[in-house]
């Protein structure tokens, strides 16, 4: 049963982690569901394992389903996708918590490429498990970025202060040298400028592109890929009309708060974004995966196995991953309509609706 409340699938992710209590936690406030319809894909018997463990919550209306298309509009739904036999072991990977993840993202990917949910939230995973099940893709962005047949997709981290993107992700830091190139400097950079004028409303955004060595190569004494690679790529992106800036030294740029005059940053590597991401913005941070034709966000933080069954978890990142999804969401429609000179469709949330429990306020 679907009505004018956009269908939010959300996986469970790795079922020993922290994953099912970051989503009960999320979705513990009853007002949640006036403004969305939940279907988590996972188990319904592993969902009431973590539930109980969760003392402040005493009740949920849940709703045990085989189908998003069987969802309840004031329930959370929870599409049984895993053996029945399926149990949880807080606290570290197990071949059978890995399956778990796979299947419950095979299953939402379906479901949100037939039209069943309207977004998708994911939750973490353990690369290396998975990997070992045979899962061939180093991360969910790699994987989506396959199961929707497109060229080029970036992971970018969004919270109220920052977004930042990366030209090269999931890879070791010695073959990041090599990765670099003025093409796919340009290919994020039109990713991110396409992305935030369609996903976030922002019209003529600034972006600043982080160096790849210290002080920026210090004119070529560290190093020659500011000179050769992305002083280029940023002179051909500005001659495209992007509004691209650098390469700014990471430690200042971040460290003195210069992020702060741009709408976004690119970053040459993972953890030279994300990194000073999470120390700004741990709390309330989002992934997302700018590029698909589809929407999907997860939280900005892993399986936590450490913490799993232990009622120990924060769920502001899993809940602003839900929020930034439908936000997302309504800014492609309202793009869609400026683009065919209509009126956007006001499909999912009514703004006369009590203020959102927590929600960030993402740009």
């Amino acid at each position: 049963m679907k009505d004018n409340k956009l269908v939010v699938g959300i996986t469970q992710g790795d079922s020993n982690g922290i994953g099912y209590e970051v989503i009960i936690k999320a979705l513990s406030d009853p007002r949640i569901l006036d403004m969305l319809t939940p279907v988590v894909y996972g188990s319904s018997k592993i969902f009431s394992f973590y539930r109980k463990s969760i003392p402040e919550i005493e009740q949920m209306d849940t709703n045990a389903i085989s189908s998003a298309s069987e969802a309840h509009t004031k329930r959370v739904n929870i599409v049984n996708c895993l053996p029945d036999n399926v149990f949880a072991e807080p606290g570290g990977a197990t071949a059978e918590s890995a399956k778990a993840a796979i299947t419950a993202l095979d299953w939402a990917v379906r479901d949100l490429k037939a039209g069943k949910i309207d977004v998708l939230v994911t939750g973490p995973i353990n690369k290396k498990a998975i990997v070992a099940e045979g899962f061939g893709f180093p991360g969910h962005t790699e994987f989506l970025q396959e199961a929707f047949g497109v060229k080029d997709v970036t992971m970018l981290m969004i919270s109220e202060r920052l977004k930042v993107g990366v030209v090269t992700g999931h890879i070791p830091l010695k073959d990041v040298p090599g990765a670099i190139t003025e093409e796919k400097i340009l290919s994020k950079l039109r990713l991110m400028k396409e992305s935030l004028e369609k996903d976030f409303g922002i019209a003529n955004p600034r972006i600043g592109v982080l160096s790849l060595n210290p002080h920026s190569g210090d004119s070529g004494l560290l190093g020659t890929e500011e000179q050769n690679i992305i002083i280029p790529a940023v002179r051909k992106a500005v001659e495209e009309g992007i509004m691209a800036f650098g390469p700014f030294s990471p430690d200042g740029y971040f460290g003195m708060g210069h992020y702060e005059q741009f709408d976004a940053t690119l970053a040459m590597y993972h953890d030279q974004g994300l990194a000073p991401f999470k120390a700004i913005a741990f709390e309330d941070g989002v992934n997302y995966s700018a590029g698909l034709p589809v929407v999907r966000t997860s939280p900005d933080h892993g399986t936590a196995f450490e913490l799993a069954g232990r009622d120990e978890a924060d769920p502001r990142s899993m809940r602003a991953a839900i929020f930034a999804a439908i936000d997302i969401w309504k800014h492609r429609q309202a793009w869609k309509a400026l683009q065919d000179g209509k009126m956007p469709e006001q499909k999912p949330i009514d703004d006369d609706k009590p203020e959102r429990p927590g929600r960030p306020q993402i740009a």
